[in-house]
């Protein structure tokens, strides 16, 4: 009853403070997440959409309600968090609260909230329908309007971008819930003479990502309609930050860079490796969301000049480059209009996905079948997994041979029941899904506890379940630890579940079947908990790599085993010149 009043309320709000912008009713019955054991309960595929399916893409959802930032409005779901936050932008005199908390702290960062944006959108165009089967397209909605709505404000001016809020030292400091966040958190922006062409080519990307989605513009062919949330106002607003961000990384006096230069502040939390990816998906996607030949062949001359065919990395929110190949697939496919050769572009494509999925590319599979890119996954091992599921998924339904399709869509299928539980860990790597789900996600907000020497015992047991969030994952080795200090492998974070959405998306709409974590016994995960350490960034020496200290330690010994044979070695000879002295005097 009280969900329903306040729901009834924000609604209220909502029409009368932005009639012309109104957002997707919520539903009647608003969804709260069920209990982790109802994730144990297989439904057998006895009605659809498949309730399980739903359910995950709910919780999904509900996690970046519980990452919000700013006043929350009376519909908040989340009834452990907080209003906070409320006085960002204040040092430049602007009001820049709001948005979404990136990660396990409390900065917000532009370069990968757009990132998220960009695939949940993009996703929602393809997989629209399975918002709207599974009664969660109100949320979508709601979602994507706190991260828009905050992303038009860090456009401050069409030169001008915020592209960084918060002190990333105090932040990664503080562990504590959201009402004591550290209040010194400076805002820091890109501009027309200290530009960040990948921050400004990335947002644009992002809004007019979602402006197509708005606009009901569709793929056609084999993929399913948008979410029903089209807006035409608010359409055109998104489109209107995407032309003048794409205008502003183009033309800025101060030449093209990434946005690190500009803002040092940023490098160590998300530094960009370069800015020609995004440059060229913001102008591909506005040549889509603009019907615009000019800037398509401006998008496929970026792709040729920047030299990004051939790469085989990895997908995420720096990297956009192995999407490029199946947008400009897509989008020739859809529209002869536009330009391009689809052959091309199939080519590429294929090329890519051809080499992951036989493995003649720089990834590598885990000895339990998890996709792995050195250095990439070290540091959040599913996230280039899933998000090269979500572009094989999608790509597969126009690839151009039925055995490809087969192939791409079974090994995507593979990465998808790996993070769902298909493991030596029996471990579904998503917040509250499951009895075997992370219950110790890296999360100042969750946590409950504000002793950040022992997070990983204070408290014993985690205050908040942070339902919905997709963890970084188990090593190198498919082991997983479950420990709060471990960030690369408890962190959540905005990007974590971008991939994740879309796929879930998919599988509502179009499976029967309940999602892998059904089959799981209840308590597998405590009978085979590995003890001792991960192999990764934190733990290095489990690795077979030593740590700083171990390094220091090796080096010690070795220079005292050094002077102890220097020692010998000069006692030995002393002995042999004394001897060949007494028989000289002799």
């Amino acid at each position: 009853m009280l969900y329903t009043l306040l729901h009834g309320l924000a609604l209220l709000y909502t029409i009368t403070s932005s009639a012309v912008f109104a957002q997707v009713a919520f539903p009647n019955s608003p969804y709260v997440p069920p209990r982790a054991l109802d994730g144990a309960q297989p439904t057998n595929g006895r009605s659809h959409p498949n309730p399980q399916w739903s359910n995950l893409l709910g919780n999904l959802l509900y996690f970046y309600e519980a990452q919000r930032s700013g006043n929350l409005p009376p519909s908040n779901r989340v009834p452990w968090r907080n209003s906070s936050t409320t006085s960002d932008g204040q040092d430049v005199g602007l009001d820049l609260s709001g948005g979404y908390f990136d990660a396990g702290d409390y900065i917000k960062a532009t370069f990968p909230l757009s990132a998220a944006l960009m695939s949940i959108c993009w996703g929602a165009t393809d997989y629209g329908q399975g918002y709207d089967v599974t009664n969660q397209t109100a949320y979508l909605d709601d979602m994507l309007r706190w991260g828009l709505d905050w992303l038009m404000k860090a456009h401050s001016s069409e030169n001008t971008l915020y592209v960084l809020v918060g002190n990333a030292d105090l932040d990664d400091a503080y562990w504590g819930g959201d009402q004591n966040i550290p209040s010194f958190r400076p805002s820091y922006q890109i501009n027309i003479t200290h530009p960040g062409t990948d921050a400004a080519a990335g947002a644009s990307a992002a809004f007019s990502a979602c402006s197509i989605l708005y606009s009901n513009k569709s793929f056609g062919g084999p993929f399913s309609s948008p979410a029903s949330l089209q807006n035409s106002s608010y359409a055109e607003k998104l489109l209107t930050h995407a032309q003048q961000l794409y205008s502003f990384a183009v033309n800025a006096t101060g030449g093209q860079q990434t946005y690190q230069s500009a803002v040092p502040a940023i490098a160590a939390s998300y530094g960009s490796s370069s800015y020609t990816d995004e440059l060229t998906l913001a102008a591909l996607l506005l040549s889509w969301a603009t019907n615009s030949t000019s800037l398509f062949q401006q998008a496929e001359s970026y792709y040729h000049t920047f030299q990004l065919a051939g790469q085989n990395g990895v997908f995420n929110w720096d990297s956009k480059t192995p999407g490029l190949a199946v947008l400009f697939a897509q989008i020739t496919r859809a529209s002869s209009d536009i330009g391009g050769n689809l052959t091309v572009w199939q080519s590429e494509a294929e090329r890519y996905f051809d080499n992951i999925v036989n493995m003649r590319g720089p990834a590598w599979m885990t000895k339990n079948g998890l996709l792995y890119y050195d250095g990439d996954s070290d540091f959040a091992s599913l996230n280039p997994a899933l998000n090269a599921a979500m572009l094989l998924t999608r790509y597969a339904q126009i690839a151009s041979t039925p055995e490809r399709k087969a192939a791409y869509l079974k090994f995507a299928q593979s990465q998808v029941d790996y993070a769902l539980g298909n493991n030596p860990m029996h471990v579904p790597y998503i917040v509250g899904s499951h009895p075997n789900s992370p219950s110790n996600p890296h999360s100042a907000m969750a946590s409950g506890g504000n002793d950040i020497a022992n997070i990983d015992t204070s408290p014993p047991q985690e205050a908040h379940v942070l339902y919905g969030a997709v963890i970084g994952g188990p090593d190198k080795h498919d082991n997983y630890y479950d420990i709060r200090s471990d960030w690369p492998e408890t962190e959540v974070a905005l990007d974590y579940n971008a991939p994740v959405l879309t796929l879930a998306a998919m599988h509502a709409f179009n499976d029967s079947n309940d999602p892998f974590y059904t089959s799981l016994e209840v308590g597998a995960y405590d009978k085979v908990r590995p003890q001792g350490r991960p192999c990764d960034p934190v733990f290095p020496d489990a690795c077979g790599q030593l740590s700083k200290g171990g390094k220091i330690a090796v080096g010690v010994a070795v220079g005292v085993v050094g002077l102890i044979v220097f020692g010998l070695v000069a006692w030995y000879i002393y002995l042999l010149w004394s001897v060949k002295s007494q028989k000289t005097t002799r």
